[in-house]
């Protein structure tokens, strides 16, 4: 054997089963893991994160399973709306286990039967809702799915944390119907939208025509007010004036040769005013008592004095 004696061999197969014997029995368990154990083919216990002892050739790890939330993409499927129209729907589900005992031996494959279920909960759902729908409540339709997949997941030891439609595909009909709708819609608001402006930009018009009206009276009524007071405080001066001056022709009457000079004044303004009617017309009525000028002149002092 070239040197290498029997006890050299053994001791290398002691070793190597050694060897052997700890990687059998020790383990190491990821943060955020859990580790099934089986002893003899029978449910024993489950390893948290941390190292672990087995017992060689009797303990075994059956399943090895992951604490954090898991993204599984649940394939497009046909479905169709309440109001008979096809759709074909994409979505994306989001599990955790929460006991590593249920998700071993309560179901054979549960990321399998969770996107399964997905599929035919919202095949459900959406044969209960409208296309129109549809689109509008999806935040609805995903909170409905959850429910029920949270529901029967639970004796998987799976927690259902949120189901998001990523996609919404529609026939190419349907499409064209919608686009159309919409296009009509847009076409429907463009239209209210100008007749409101032309209806308020005529309203505005009007309001303008209506303050110019009420300025304009204002102003006219302003203006015959102003006239009005302007006429009345003429009146007043000219009849204070006159006043004043009848005063003071009274009190120039009292004085000396203040006769004189009144029927002086009176038999000039009479001269004057007969000559003016001799002036615009060719007939001309005379007084009776024409010659007897101071007589008149005298009549009208005595009134003067009279008023004075």
């Amino acid at each position: 054997m070239n040197g290498i004696t029997i006890e050299t061999i053994l001791a290398i197969g002691f070793a190597i089963a050694v060897v052997i014997v700890i990687l059998k029995s020790a383990r190491i368990v990821p943060q955020r893991s859990n580790f099934v154990i089986e002893r003899l083919g029978k449910y024993s216990r489950t390893l948290d994160s941390g190292f672990h002892i087995l017992i060689p050739f009797i303990d075994k790890v059956a399943y090895q399973h992951t604490l954090k939330e898991e993204v599984i993409d649940v394939e497009r499927q046909a479905c169709v709306t309440r109001d008979n129209i096809q759709v074909g729907i994409n979505g994306v589900l989001y599990i955790q286990v929460v006991d590593a005992h249920k998700a071993s031996y309560g179901i054979n494959n549960y990321r399998y039967a969770a996107s399964q279920l997905a599929q035919t909960t919202m095949r459900s759902v959406i044969g209960q809702t409208d296309l129109d729908k549809t689109f509008e409540e999806r935040a609805r339709i995903n909170e409905i799915v959850v429910q029920a997949l949270d529901e029967a997941a639970s004796p998987w030891g799976i927690k259902v944390l949120r189901y998001e439609i990523s996609d919404i595909e529609l026939p190419m009909s349907i499409k064209d119907a919608l686009e159309q709708q919409m296009r009509a819609e847009r076409e429907r608001r463009a239209a209210i939208a100008k007749s409101e402006g032309e209806r308020q930009a005529m309203i505005n018009v009007s309001e303008g025509h209506k303050q110019e009206v009420i300025n304009l009276s204002e102003a006219e009524k302003q203006k015959q007010i102003n006239e009005a007071e302007g006429r009345a405080r003429e009146i007043e001066l000219i009849a204070e004036a006159t006043a004043e001056g009848l005063g003071k022709i009274a009190i120039a009457i009292q004085q000396p040769g203040g006769q004189d000079a009144v029927s002086l004044r009176v038999a000039e303004q009479y001269v004057k005013e007969f000559g003016n009617l001799a002036k615009e017309t060719n007939t001309l009525i005379l007084p009776a008592q024409l010659a007897d000028i101071g007589s008149a002149v005298a009549g009208l002092t005595e009134i003067i004095k009279k008023k004075s």
